[in-house]
């Protein structure tokens, strides 16, 4: 079969790789009928190459039709649709009966004291194969496809593996309180979704919106977001003033982080993740594990925005074990802070309401390109520079 694959920092190649087969009785097999390019996909093509190996296969946000499943996978035959979930549980251990199969006891990578696995997201995650391929093999499939309907395009239902269950968590652990004002920085795939999620739900009676690239902020604007361009401050102090002087004095409620690592800034903690590409791979992951720090921009301006008392939900995606964070302003201003990978499973029965003929998380026209699997390498490249208006990337094979 044909894969996109890791081959070092800034590469990705699409290469004829062996076909999947069925390794365990929980295991099914699923034809890739679209599959999306996600920005966490981006830190694997930068900030966490001491992780990958060259010749990963990359990918968690696919769905497709089932091909074959092992003899212990009850709910799904050949032929049906399916979503599948970006990570991997069991569905019946305590952590995922509680919610959380982010942090499935069946499947956490013990080894590194990390949680549930992912689909093609590093060893740190157990190094599964991933889903921008043309096959996938599903460990736990008794628990984590969703069956969906025939008849519509898979636009409508593929970000049920991580878009909108992301988005969702992220307006949930906001908790914006009745009446209040909602901050979303970073009108990425995840934030313009949490944006139309907190609308639509009547969560918050004002959504702000902060971003840098016109048409993330042009697309926010026309959802109804009130939009903030940082190319209009000079300074971080200038932006949050203006956003105080219309809350009051105070901040808003809650601010949802969907940047995380990748932030524009931070220029200290962009030369040490660059600099680990210099080290031989087995160094740099200990270098990474042990010191890593990430480009903080996105979080410092949360904790100045968010209210006294406020919440700050994170969604964006941080891996520096030596953070230097502001503690003693995080303490004083009481900030609540709430953050982890989305529990797909968790939402799905609450987001599916929402995924009918009247569209109206928008979903049928939420992606900005839509790419033969075979030129991922370009479509990495547009979304990696945000140009040609890359905002989201739905790969076909």
């Amino acid at each position: 079969m044909r894969a996109v694959t890791w081959q070092g920092r800034r590469e990705v190649t699409v290469e004829t790789v062996p076909d999947p087969i069925i390794k365990e009785p929980t295991d099914a097999i699923v034809r890739i009928t679209t599959t999306g390019l996600c920005g966490s996909d981006l830190h694997l093509y930068e900030v966490l190459t001491p992780f990958m190996t060259p010749g990963d296969i990359l990918g968690h946000e696919p769905m497709g039709i089932v091909e074959e499943t092992g003899p212990e996978v009850t709910n799904l035959k050949p032929g049906d649709r399916v979503v599948v979930p970006f990570q991997i549980a069991c569905g019946h251990c305590w952590m995922c009966r509680s919610g959380l199969p982010t942090q499935c006891e069946t499947t956490q990578v013990i080894e590194h004291g990390m949680g549930a696995e992912l689909f093609g997201y590093t060893k740190l995650y157990g190094a599964v194969a991933g889903g921008q391929a043309e096959y996938l093999r599903v460990p736990q499939a008794q628990y984590g496809p969703i069956k969906v309907p025939e008849g519509v395009q898979d636009d409508r239902w593929v970000y049920l593996s991580d878009v909108l269950p992301t988005a969702w968590q992220a307006v949930e652990y906001a908790a914006v309180p009745p009446g209040g004002t909602l901050a979303v920085l970073g009108l990425g795939p995840i934030g313009s979704m949490a944006c139309r999620v907190a609308r639509v739900r009547g969560l918050a009676d004002r959504v702000i919106g902060v971003d840098l690239v016109p048409e993330r902020l042009r697309r926010a604007r026309a959802d109804g977001v009130e939009v903030h361009d940082l190319n209009d401050f000079s300074h971080q102090e200038d932006l949050v003033e203006a956003v105080r002087s219309t809350t009051g004095g105070r901040g808003v409620d809650a601010v949802i982080d969907a940047v995380g690592t990748e932030a524009h800034g931070s220029p200290v903690g962009r030369t040490a993740q660059r600099a680990t590409g210099f080290l031989p791979r087995g160094w740099a992951a200990k270098l990474t594990e042990k010191a890593g720090v990430d480009r903080l921009a996105a979080l410092r301006l949360a904790i100045a925005l968010v209210r006294r008392g406020g919440t700050i939900s994170l969604s964006g995606v941080y891996g520096g074990m030596a953070d230097p964070l502001p503690l003693m302003t995080m303490f004083d201003k009481q900030i609540q802070l709430r953050m982890g990978q989305a529990n797909v499973r968790r939402w799905v029965d609450d987001i599916l309401p929402l995924l009918t003929d009247e569209d109206p998380l928008g979903v049928d026209g939420f992606a900005t390109h839509r790419m033969p699997l075979e030129e991922a390498p370009r479509a990495y490249e547009m979304f990696q520079h945000k140009e040609d208006g890359a905002i989201k990337i739905l790969l076909r094979p």
